[in-house]
């Protein structure tokens, strides 16, 4: 059960995340954006929104006990949001279909509800993940190693 105050902090960030990620709608569409990749467009002042608010919802998290594995699914999603949106033009689009804030408030709002349970889709993702950081982390190493045997001529 939440406290008043946790109630309250919910709501707060339902209202700013809708106002971050969803908060207009494109005209003759069912697609809506907020004021995240609108502000992202601005250098330096618009790096810093979303990944504060992302702090906000992982504090929230925190502070309800959300699963661990749930936590790092959120973290995640803000890596996968940073890393694609350091990309010029092709990060800024990005940033208006992928809304990591909005997926972490559901998760967020999914496990404060009083499921506290990670669910098999949490730990899939995490896996996944994992396992594509451990697959790009260990490319140089793979291409140095091919191009040392290259050059010695044991490869041609």
């Amino acid at each position: 059960m939440l406290t008043p105050r946790q109630a309250q902090r919910l709501e707060a960030l339902r209202k700013a995340s809708e106002l971050l990620d969803s908060a207009f709608a494109v005209p003759g569409t069912s697609f809506r954006i907020g004021l995240d990749p609108i502000l992202g467009l601005i250098p330096g002042i618009g790096d810093l929104v979303s990944p504060l608010f992302a702090l906000a919802i992982l504090w929230q998290a925190h502070d309800l006990r959300v699963p661990r594995v749930v936590q790092l699914r959120m973290i995640l999603n803000v890596a996968i949001d940073a890393l694609v949106g350091a990309v010029p033009i092709a990060g800024d689009l990005f940033d208006f279909a992928w809304k990591a804030n909005a997926r972490n408030l559901a998760l967020l709002e999914r496990h404060a509800a009083g499921e506290r349970v990670a669910s098999p889709g949490d730990r899939t993702f995490v896996a996944a993940v994992t396992i594509l950081v451990l697959v790009v982390a260990a490319m140089p190493f793979l291409i140095v190693g091919w191009l040392a045997l290259a050059l010695r001529g044991r490869l041609f």
